[in-house]
Parts: C-alpha cells; sequence; structure tokens
C-alpha cells in the first residue's frame, strides 16, 4: 500500500460521507471535556448553597470511578447491544445523571448524579473509540483524533468561562443543565446515523460483576490514597495494585472478557501500548493537579490567568495533533510515537525549573512541550493499537484506550498527592517550602514519562509491517 493511501484530507471527515459521524464522536467527547469544567466551577457554589463541603471532592472521585468501570465493560455492552442502543442506554443514564445532580437538594443526591454521570459518559467515550475504526478509514483516524484535541483546548478555554457566567449570573443548576440539549442532539444524531446490527452469538454472557466490583474498588482505593497520610496511601495504593491486578487475571480467563487477551502484556504492540498509555497519563497528572494550586501560592496569580497558564497545555495538545495528521510515512509514526513521551519528560523538567526560578516563560515553554508531546504521539499510538488487534478484539481494544487514560490519571493523581503530602506541600508555610515540597512532583512524573518511553520504544520494535499500513483502510 502507498503512503499516498494512508493519507486522508481534513475536508474529508466533514464532507457528508463522515460530517455526521463526526459530530457524532466530538460530542461524545464533549461530553467529558465541558462536564469536567461544568462540575469544577459550579460546584463550590453548590456547596455554599447546601453544605456537605466535606463531600466535594468525592463529586470528581465518584464520577472518575464509575467511568472507569462504565468504560470497562463498553466493549461487552456494544456487542450485546450493537453500538446504537449501548449509546443511547449510556447517554440516558448521562443525562439521568445530569438531571438527579441539577435538581438536587443535598449534596448526596449530588453524589448520586456524579456518579451516573460517570457511569453513562465512560460508556459513551469508550463505545465512540470502538467506533472510529469501525466508520473511518485508516487515513482519517489521525484526523478524528485530531479533531477531539481541538475539543479539549476549546474545552478547556471555554468550559471554565461558560460554568462561571451560568453560575454567577444564573445558577451552579443551570451550569449542569446545560449539557441537556448536548445529550438530547447526541441521542438524535445517533438514532439516525450509527448502526443497530449486534454480533450474532449462540452463547449467553454472563454479566462481569466480579471483575467490574474489582475495577471499581481498585480505583476507588486509588483515589482514597490521594488523600490519606503517606503511610495509609502507600497501603492503598498497594491494594488498589493487587485489585486492578486481578481483575485482568480474571478477564484473561472469563468466556466473556472486557480487555483483549494480551491486555499489559509486554508481548505486543495492544499490550506495551496500553502501558505507554497509562504511563503518559500516570506522568501528566501531577502538573495538572497541582500547577495552577502552586503559581496562585507561589506568585500570587489569579484563578483565571493561573488556569490560562494550565490550559496552554490543551492548545500545545490541539496545535501538535492537527500538525502531525498529515504524516503519511509509516517510520515517522514510530518517530512520533517514541518523541511523545520523551517531550513529556522535558516538559515536565522544564515546568519544575521555572518554578524554582519563578521564570513564568519557563513554565509556559514546560506546558508546550509537554502539550506538543501529547499531541504527537497520542493518534499515531491509538491508532497502531487499533490496526495491530485482531478483528474479533478491536473492539475492546479501542473502548479500553479512554479507560486507561482515565485510569491514569486518576492513579497519577493518587501518586502525585501521596509524593506532595510526603513532602509537606500541605503545610508549607513559605514560597521556599512550597518549591522544595512540588520537586518530588514533578520527579516522579518525568520518572513515569522516561518508562513510557520504554514502553513506546517496545511497541514501535513489535509493530508489525501489516500493522502500520491499516487493514481497514479500504473501508
Amino acid at each position: 500500500m502507498s503512503d499516498q493511501s494512508t493519507s486522508g484530507s481534513w475536508s474529508e471527515i466533514l464532507a457528508p460521507r463522515y460530517a455526521s459521524v463526526t459530530l457524532i464522536l466530538c460530542i461524545g467527547v464533549a461530553f467529558l471535556a465541558f462536564n469536567a469544567f461544568l462540575a469544577s466551577i459550579s460546584l463550590p457554589t453548590a456547596v455554599q448553597e447546601m453544605g456537605g463541603v466535606a463531600l466535594i471532592s468525592w463529586a470528581l472521585t465518584l464520577f472518575l470511578v464509575f467511568a472507569i468501570v462504565g468504560g470497562s465493560g463498553a466493549a461487552l455492552l456494544k456487542i450485546r447491544l450493537g453500538a446504537r442502543t449501548a449509546l443511547l442506554l449510556s447517554a440516558g443514564i448521562f443525562l439521568a445523571g445530569t438531571l438527579i445532580a441539577a435538581t438536587a437538594t443535598s449534596m448526596p443526591i449530588v453524589l448520586v448524579g456524579r456518579a451516573l454521570q460517570g457511569l453513562g459518559e465512560g460508556t459513551v467515550s469508550a463505545i465512540c473509540f470502538a467506533l472510529i475504526p469501525e466508520l473511518f478509514p485508516s487515513r482519517l483516524v489521525p484526523k478524528v483524533f485530531g479533531m477531539q484535541a481541538m475539543i479539549w483546548a476549546t474545552a478547556a478555554f471555554g468550559g471554565p468561562a461558560i460554568a462561571g457566567l451560568l453560575t454567577e449570573l444564573v445558577s451552579w443548576r443551570a451550569a449542569f443543565l446545560v449539557s441537556v440539549p448536548l445529550v438530547l442532539v447526541f441521542a438524535v444524531m445517533v438514532l439516525f446515523v450509527v448502526p443497530s446490527g449486534r454480533q450474532q452469538t449462540s452463547q449467553t454472557t454472563s454479566f462481569p460483576g466480579l471483575r467490574l466490583l474489582a475495577i471499581g474498588l481498585g480505583i476507588m482505593l486509588v483515589a482514597l490514597a490521594g488523600l490519606a497520610a503517606p503511610w495509609s496511601a502507600a497501603g492503598l495504593l498497594l491494594g488498589a495494585a493487587l485489585m486492578l491486578s486481578g481483575a485482568v487475571w480474571l478477564d484473561g480467563r472469563s468466556r466473556d472478557r472486557l480487555m483483549p487477551p494480551d491486555a499489559f502484556r509486554p508481548i505486543s504492540v495492544v499490550g506495551t501500548g496500553l502501558w505507554m498509555t497509562l504511563l503518559i497519563n500516570i506522568a501528566g497528572a501531577g502538573s495538572a493537579v497541582y500547577l495552577v494550586l502552586v503559581v496562585q501560592q507561589m506568585w500570587g496569580y489569579g484563578p483565571t490567568l493561573a488556569g490560562a497558564i494550565a490550559a496552554t497545555l490543551a492548545v500545545a495538545w490541539s496545535a501538535s495533533a492537527i500538525i502531525v495528521a498529515n504524516v503519511r510515512q509509516k517510520e515517522t509514526r514510530k518517530a512520533l510515537i517514541r518523541l511523545g513521551p520523551a517531550l513529556i519528560t522535558a516538559g515536565l523538567i522544564f515546568v519544575m525549573a521555572g518554578l524554582q526560578l519563578d521564570q513564568l516563560a519557563i513554565v509556559l515553554l514546560g506546558q508546550l512541550v509537554i502539550g506538543s508531546g501529547f499531541g504527537t504521539c497520542n493518534g499515531y499510538l491509538n491508532l497502531t493499537m487499533m490496526e495491530a488487534a485482531s478483528d474479533e478484539e478491536r473492539d475492546r481494544t479501542s473502548a479500553l484506550m479512554p479507560t486507561t487514560q482515565s485510569a491514569g490519571n486518576a492513579i497519577g493523581a493518587a501518586l502525585a498527592g501521596l509524593a506532595a503530602n510526603s513532602a509537606g506541600l500541605a503545610t508549607a508555610s513559605s514560597v521556599a517550602d512550597i518549591k522544595l515540597a512540588i520537586i518530588p512532583v514533578y520527579l516522579l512524573g518525568a520518572g513515569m514519562a522516561a518508562l513510557a518511553l520504554l514502553a513506546a520504544w517496545r511497541t514501535v520494535r513489535l509493530i508489525q509491517p501489516q500493522d502500520i499500513n491499516s487493514r481497514f483502510a479500504a473501508h
């Protein structure tokens, strides 16, 4: 297959043949992107109105836990119900959660709504990923990921502004309800565009309750570790590792698997690619959690300016994803997969250096380098795993990608919290103390990114010629 055949134009994903599918996938990503900002901005006001400040962190924790559980079961749900029914069901769960949260009279009810939102969103996101290789030819997949990166960049800047205006001018409830028309448009488009067929099988499917419970409990322990004292956190993280490893082990021995059989096994492109996905998201999570807080404390910046500094990462991610989306040569694509974690490693070191030297320009440079690292490698890593998976396992592989990203963010936030708390960030009383306490967070992130680089080299070495040249290009 020629290199030309592996390239497509941006206009093609917006042409009549693919426009509606592109829009569906973008809305699916927008659920997660905008909802994250809408909730984080509006919930503090909700707490002031209803009380329950001690529960506010659980609004994110439960959303994340249930999103990962939903994403884990998404491939099996798609196989059994078909993509259309599975998406409509998941969107309905998200809508129910949104309405419950928006009309809540107490924080416990808000938490119920957030859990349902997470379950619905996690499933929608995973199924949308699984639909990419099914509905698009290989040459357009990098551009689909580039379009999704643009959604994230838009949400990074527009999400807080929209949520802030709605919360101040109308109500915190309006910030939740703004998702309702988005969900309804998504459901109508799914009804008319997404195929309804499901895979035929004579076997009955057993509900993977034990595995989903193990995954949920494992991520819950990770989340608790981020709030616990150092020694307790270490024990919780060990318990989480055992739970999640047990879930993968059980799944490999189940007839109705949630994951591909080589998930996280370093013997295949899919196995090492998932490790790379997990590690780069662990690497970036610490800075995402602490950068806004630290620049406010150290330099006296307001929330808007501090948030803009953080958002430069999303802009660089989007811009770099668009720039590399036209790469045709397979060797260049392999190089981009390796380049991503290297840039993330360097970017984290730059941000740490900028904080230590009180140099905003170096911090911004680091943010741009980190974002470029994610943008250059993410699309081609995902494409490579999709193409390396067998036809029977492609749904499971594709659906596991966003779930692994979410798990990486959760684990990374907990590890960063453990590093920061151990270094005394929570009790730091001077700028010098803050500078000293933040160093372990960035060293941890850079170390994880370096491990991701090793996984990237291993992934590229395992790529077979038929993997990099699409087996589903003639779509």
